[in-house]
Formats: structure tokens, C-alpha cells, sequence
């Protein structure tokens, strides 16, 4: 689907003209196309390539979706590929946005999300002496606009993360905790997998040899990559933070698991000296003394109690009761 195509001189907004209305401004100095879709089919991805004249395998990217987040260079063109990522209801759905950049155009295919750019347009037609630096500069504000959208995610892993921790301590339910360890270490993962990538790509189109279609905003460039690094960075942070949560509820596991061997090994040894003590008067022997005598019978459970009275309080001196 078509979303708007708007053709721009000198950074001032024209006019939105039909498809079949961009091979009259192409070429033109200082007139560059922007054309966004959503969900396009073959047929339109087609009716662009040929328009354009956009490179077959960028185009079969575009085409195939699900791609690794990269920047590549095609003759005079570049290809981009990031991810759109959007947290919502606990859980991160993916979706992708394909740029081509061209000397005069630049054409923006988003599938499998609803996030939009159209504040991003109206964003870049307010500021025409910067939009006047012509497909570079479009490319640098929806690059910048997705990786923006980024820091948000951050920020509530980071504070899922937090109240994980809180109850940590307070919830009795190890396995559970773990288990919701594991899937936020997978949503970290997710959105390292969208940031690891462009920090490579956008590393390449500032300082030393740059495509010319970005040479004049190599600033904005580092700019979008500055963040890149810094997203990156919280990213580490939260997985080492994540690892050493799940290695602190194992730990508890085993703690907990020490304390009732303990408790348990305490009774047994309790148990195990009336044991031994019924045992020895159990052995009807012939001549054992106080079998025969009155006092024996009391005596015995007397003794019984005695043992388990201090045995049992020796353990709980020790913490094992």
C-alpha cells in the first residue's frame, strides 16, 4: 500500500504526486522523491525497481522481509534494513523498515508494523535547511527515529528487571523467577539482535570513505551511531545484570535446598539414637539386668527423652532446627 509520495526542491515540499507522475522529477537539481509504503506487494515493489531502477537483490531483500538489521552499498544506491520494534503487554513484536537512497529519492518500505513515520516527515519538512541536503538527510531522520524508539524498550526491561529483583527476595517460587528471568533475557536479546548490527553499518558512514550520498550529513550520522553504542551498552549491561540475577535464584535454590537437608539430617539423627536405645532393649537377651527390675521400663523412655531433648536443642543452637 502506497502510504504518500511527495516530491521536494531545495528542501521545500512540492506537491504528492502519483507514481506514475516520478520519471518527470527525477533528475532534476536540487528535487529529490520520497515515497513511503506499507506491506507493498510484488507488483508495487516492481512498478519502484523499474521506476528507480532499484538493485534486484535490495529489491528481493525488500521483497522476502525478515532481515538481519545492514547497510549495503549498490552502485550508486544504498540499502538499509532495520528493525521496528515495539513493546507492548509485556512482549516485543518485530517488524522491519527497508530504505532505499538514491541521488534522487529515497523510498521507505515498512512491513509487519503499525509504527509510522509520518511525524518523521513533517518533523524534516519544518526544518528545510537541513532537508535541503537532500535524500542523505531523509535517510539520517527515519534511521534516527527508529533506533529513538529503541531507548524506550530499554527503559522498561530495565524496570521489569528491577521489580524482578525486588521480589526475588520476598517471593517463594524460585523456578518461577527463573523462568521469567530466561524470557527477559530473550527480549534483551531480541533487541540486541535490531542494535548490534546498525552500529557496525552506521560506523562506516562517518569519518574516512563515506558514500557520497551521506557526505554532507556525516555528523548526523555519528550522532545516530553515538546512540547506537549507548543503547548497546544499557543492552550489555541488562543481560550481565540478567545472568547474575538467574546465578543469585540459583544459588537460592541451592541454599534452600541446604536447609532442608539440614533440618532433615537433625531429626534423623534424633531419630536415629532412640533407634539405637529401643535396639539395645530390644535384643532379649537373657541376662540384661534391668529387664527385671521396675524401674527399667520408665528409666529407658526416660532416657529416650533425655537424649532427644538434647539433641534437639543442640541443633537448634546450630541453626538446623
Amino acid at each position: 500500500m502506497l502510504v504518500n509520495c511527495v516530491v521536494y526542491e531545495n528542501g521545500v515540499r512540492l506537491r504528492d504526486i502519483a507514481v506514475d507522475e516520478i520519471p518527470h522529477f527525477l533528475g532534476r537539481l536540487d528535487c529529490f522523491v520520497w515515497v513511503a509504503l506499507r506491506d507493498p506487494t510484488d507488483a508495487e515493489l516492481s512498478g519502484l525497481q523499474s521506476c528507480f531502477g532499484l538493485h534486484e537483490l535490495a529489491v528481493e531483500d525488500a521483497r522476502h522481509g525478515n532481515q538481519r538489521p545492514k547497510l549495503e552499498e549498490y552502485d550508486d544506491m544504498l540499502f538499509a534494513s532495520l528493525h521496528l520494534l515495539r513493546y507492548a503487554d509485556g512482549e516485543i513484536s518485530v517488524g522491519e523498515v527497508d530504505v532505499f537512497v538514491g541521488k534522487d529519492y529515497v523510498v521507505s518500505v515498512r512491513t509487519r508494523s503499525e509504527q509510522g513515520f509520518l511525524g518523521v516527515r513533517a518533523r524534516a519538512e519544518r526544518e528545510p535547511h537541513l532537508l535541503s541536503h537532500g535524500p542523505g538527510y531523509v535517510f539520517y531522520a527515519l534511521a534516527d527515529a527508529v533506533v529513538d524508539r529503541y531507548f524506550p524498550i530499554v527503559d522498561a526491561l530495565e524496570h521489569e528487571l528491577e521489580s524482578l529483583e525486588r521480589e526475588m527476595f520476598d517471593n517463594a517460587a524460585p523456578r518461577e523467577n527463573i523462568r521469567r528471568l530466561y524470557v527477559l533475557k530473550g527480549k534483551a536479546a531480541e533487541l540486541r539482535h535490531a542494535v548490534a548490527p546498525l552500529a557496525d553499518a552506521f560506523g562506516k558512514l562517518f569519518g574516512g570513505r563515506v558514500p557520497a550520498l551521506v557526505a554532507q550529513t556525516e555528523d548526523y550520522f555519528r550522532d545516530v551511531h553515538d546512540h547506537l553504542l549507548r543503547l548497546q551498552g544499557a543492552i550489555d549491561a541488562l543481560r550481565d545484570t540478567i545472568a547474575t540475577a538467574i546465578q543469585v535464584n540459583l544459588a537460592m535454590v541451592t541454599i534452600e535446598q541446604s536447609e532442608v537437608s539440614k533440618r532433615l539430617t537433625a531429626w534423623a539423627a534424633i531419630f536415629a539414637v532412640l533407634t539405637a536405645l529401643a535396639g539395645i532393649w530390644g535384643m532379649n537377651f537373657e541376662h540384661m539386668p534391668e529387664l527385671d527390675e521396675p524401674w527399667g521400663y520408665p528409666a529407658a523412655l526416660s532416657l529416650m527423652v533425655l537424649a532427644a531433648v538434647v539433641l534437639y536443642r543442640r541443633f537448634r543452637r546450630l541453626g538446623w532446627l
